[in-house]
């Protein structure tokens, strides 16, 4: 039996047994309860959750005004996150890893945001090069 503080319902333990009412596992429940948390559309929030031969795969979908919550100034958020859910994930000997899904509508980065980006050196500008000087880049 797994218990879960809710913020959306003060003072009240939620008790959630993963396997018989839910099917869901614990990484799973600590995603949601998180994010549930932090967001202002609670009900808008689905994850799936995958496993393959890499490790667990959850996948996060949140309404479009919430995605700056979740992502955080800089991305804090998301990879405050990401390392706490590889923490539950080495509790239990699992590779977990998150992706977050921009939503339909969503914003995304706008060509401003892009622009000054570049311009701070935040992101690397493509640059033209030869195949030797890609080569001498390597060092090999």
């Amino acid at each position: 039996m797994y218990s879960v503080w809710c913020k959306r319902v003060p003072q009240q333990l939620i008790q959630l047994s993963v396997h018989e009412k839910y099917d869901m596992h614990e990484d799973q429940i600590f995603l949601e309860s998180l994010v549930k948390s932090l967001v202002d559309n609670p009900e808008s929030v689905k994850i799936n959750r995958t496993v393959d031969e890499m490790g667990v795969l959850l996948t996060l979908d949140v309404h479009a005004d919430d995605m700056g919550k979740i992502i955080g100034r800089s991305g804090n958020t998301a990879k405050a996150i990401r390392t706490l859910l590889r923490v539950v994930g080495m509790k239990h000997d699992a590779r977990v890893n998150l992706k977050i899904n921009e939503p339909e509508g969503g914003k995304g980065m706008s060509r401003d945001m892009s622009e000054a980006m570049q311009e701070e050196g935040m992101v690397a500008t493509p640059s033209a090069k030869t195949l030797d000087e890609a080569i001498d880049d390597l060092k090999i």
